[in-house]
């Protein structure tokens, strides 16, 4: 089953990060035999990167091995949903930082795949304690 990659990973991929494309590329590559999957929320967090030329953007994705054409379903919607709604109740408690609705969105996404790759792994165990995650 696939993997879906953080927007962050990507970057650290785009961008050659010093301190984290290395790693970021290695664990694409070893993950890329069970497939790599975009959420279309990254696909709309990563236009800035490229100019917000949709072209060059897929032609990155395809070069780098990921699937950018996977819909968001009722079930993504339904994930989504359900994490917001506990994590805004406890940040009214003051149990919880300030998350953005991205983070959200891309934990309810992979919850249907084999988890996510990320470098931001304690946010989404937050947000979605059984998803499988990996970390560069």
């Amino acid at each position: 089953m696939a993997w879906v990659v953080d927007t962050c990973v990507l970057l650290d991929v785009l961008e050659n990060d010093p301190a984290h494309g290395a790693r970021s590329a290695k664990l694409l590559g070893k993950k890329l035999g069970a497939g790599l999957l975009l959420c279309p929320v990254t696909f709309v967090e990563l236009a800035p990167a490229f100019d917000g030329s949709a072209e060059l953007q897929e032609e990155f994705c395809n070069g780098v091995g990921v699937a950018f054409r996977e819909p968001w379903t009722f079930q993504d919607s339904r994930a989504a949903h359900a994490s917001w709604a506990q994590h805004i109740r406890r940040r009214r408690t003051g149990a919880a930082p300030k998350q953005p609705i991205a983070d959200v969105l891309i934990g309810a996404f992979a919850c249907r795949f084999e988890g996510i790759i990320t470098r931001n792994a304690s946010d989404f165990r937050r947000l979605f304690p059984s998803l499988q995650i990996a970390e560069p």
